[in-house]
């Protein structure tokens, strides 16, 4: 065995023992057992799909006319402009709050603490509901208001967490320079931060498209709110599992591609050039000076 071979399974065991041949025998066998299940599962499922005639023309049939079609495309879009106000005004507020926290003023302190514990604690769906309710806003309004304020409070702590991760000897080479804190927060801090703290971002932004669901419950007329119209027409004898099996992959295919843009983001990070090891040029010859 070469050195090389050896030094690579000395690497994948120092956490754990290589499985023996009747340990591969036997992951084989849950490995088959597992799939089998799965596909039956599937199966099974797909059985009372077909039994209870989920997959008939009249279930089916609504997506055909274009009024259904443009109440789902109205509805898909409510949801991305609801998404895309809360996403933004999250991050401002997130930024804000996460200055606050960091300021050297203890009252501007307390009260950036104070806020970011309350609302963080605070269900989402309470904070929706007394702003629409007790505040009369418009379905919109209150949406947006209880996503960014909960997202809000969320992100304030990551960036919190970012900015005090960066190794405090920039900050003081920074401050040795004559950098006011300003100075320092924007030109040193921030930008090593926001790399490290990117893809916890978008992941929290996830959470934000997947509550904007909850605009349902006060009538805002958004994607879950267009498919529950179109499943409860009677003249259709109630397509709820077509509804359901057209709505539910959107949903999940647009959080998915956060999430993916999220991954290629930290992978992108990881393979930055600003990041990579520096390459040292080989030693050249030294010149000999005049008179050695």
């Amino acid at each position: 065995m070469t050195a090389h071979a050896l030094h690579g399974e000395l690497e994948s065991t120092a956490l754990y023992d290589l499985p023996g041949p009747r340990t591969r025998r036997r992951h084989l066998v849950y490995g088959i057992v597992s799939t089998v299940v799965i596909l039956g599962l599937l199966a099974w499922i797909l059985y009372l799909l077909f039994d209870t005639g989920q997959f008939t023309a009249t279930k089916w049939s609504p997506f055909l006319y274009k009024g259904i079609q443009e109440l789902v495309l109205r509805g898909l879009g409510n949801t991305l402009k609801a998404f895309a106000y809360a996403s933004v005004l999250s991050v401002l507020l997130g930024a804000v709050l996460a200055a606050g926290r960091l300021s050297v003023h203890r009252p501007l302190r307390w009260a950036a603490t104070l806020f970011v514990e309350f609302f963080r604690a605070m269900p989402v769906l309470v904070m929706i509901f007394f702003i629409f309710v007790a505040l009369k806003a418009q379905p919109l309004p209150a949406l947006v208001a209880g996503l960014t304020l909960y997202n809000g409070s969320v992100l304030a702590e990551v960036f919190r967490t970012g900015i005090n991760s960066v190794e405090r000897g920039q900050r003081e080479a920074a401050y040795a320079l004559g950098m006011r804190k300003t100075q320092v927060m924007t030109f040193v801090l921030a930008p090593q931060a926001v790399r490290a703290m990117l893809p916890t971002i978008i992941s929290q932004l996830v959470v934000a498209l997947k509550d904007t669901s909850l605009g349902y419950l006060i009538t805002y007329e958004e994607f879950l709110h267009a498919g529950k119209l179109i499943a409860s027409n009677l003249d259709y004898d109630l397509p709820f599992i077509p509804v359901v099996m057209i709505i539910s992959p959107i949903y999940i295919g647009m959080c998915m591609l956060l999430s993916w843009f999220a991954t290629w983001v930290a992978r992108r990070e990881r393979r930055s050039p600003k990041t990579a090891a520096v390459e040292v040029a080989p030693a050249e010859p030294e010149t000999v000076l005049p008179g050695r």
